[in-house]
């Protein structure tokens, strides 16, 4: 990859990992929104009903970000998707285009955060404490829980990008279901993020990004989980390449 060619990339990561952490951000507040103009906020059953619109607002929003990362070229908003792809085989991208596109996604992240702090309604502002990642448990636990959540969601969209159904609409379903799952399991650990870039971001905004436990619990094993996907599926479900003919004597 050129020079040029890593630049455009890394400023298409910033724009969707800042637009990323934006609208991701404000799926708390569009809920309730949503649940209070279904009148469904109080009562038996309210809690599913608001689970069950997370994940169709999910799901929208998944639809929209695949399209705009296919228009700006492969962009990502997740660093750990480089490390997974490499592991299982499936993209090779260039150490000079990776390091680009890190801090890329880091600062996108920092300023959706900033964004979104700025621009959520007054009435919805508590909404926004449940959107950025928090350490509940001791690192070694939260470490373990969010490496563990990073391998299972990575795995997840490996096989549904890779092996799942053909139709978009489908496989962006499964994706939504799949994310809010890992999100309620790992709701007392870590947050949890499963993005390294969007925990950056949040913890930039509250003044803990340059700690070790951030460093650890939310880049270290994210990207040993996410690695540890890439090879797992790369074993499981990828086809071994074909060994070469060895030429009779």
């Amino acid at each position: 990859m050129t020079m040029g060619a890593a630049a455009r990339a890394a400023a298409a990561d910033a724009v969707v990992t800042f637009l990323w952490v934006l609208c991701a951000s404000a799926l708390g507040a569009a809920t309730a929104a949503v649940t209070s103009f279904l009148g469904v906020q109080e009562g038996a059953g309210a809690g599913h009903c608001a689970l069950l619109v997370t994940a169709c607002l999910l799901a929208a929003l998944l639809f929209a970000f695949d399209r705009l990362c296919g228009a700006l070229g492969g962009a990502s908003f997740n660093p750990t998707d480089f490390a997974a792809s490499y592991a299982a085989g499936l993209d090779s991208p260039s150490l000079f285009s990776v390091a680009l596109r890190f801090p890329a996604q880091a600062a996108g992240a920092v300023g959706g955060a900033l964004a979104i702090s700025e621009l959520m309604p007054a009435q919805y502002k508590h909404t926004l404490a449940a959107a950025w990642p928090a350490l509940k448990v001791d690192p070694h636990t939260g470490a373990l829980a969010e490496g563990v959540l990073t391998f299972f969601v990575t795995l997840a969209v490996l096989w549904v990008i890779v092996k799942g159904p053909r139709y978009t609409v489908l496989r962006i379903l499964m994706l939504s279901v799949s994310i809010v799952s890992l999100i309620l399991a790992g709701a007392e650990y870590t947050g949890p993020s499963m993005n390294p870039a969007n925990a950056f971001g949040w913890a930039y905004v509250n003044n803990w990004h340059n700690t070790w436990e951030q460093l650890y619990v939310y880049w270290i094993c994210p990207f040993i989980g996410a690695m540890l996907a890439g090879w797992v599926f790369r074993a499981a479900f990828l086809p071994s390449p074909p060994k070469p003919k060895t030429k009779k004597a």
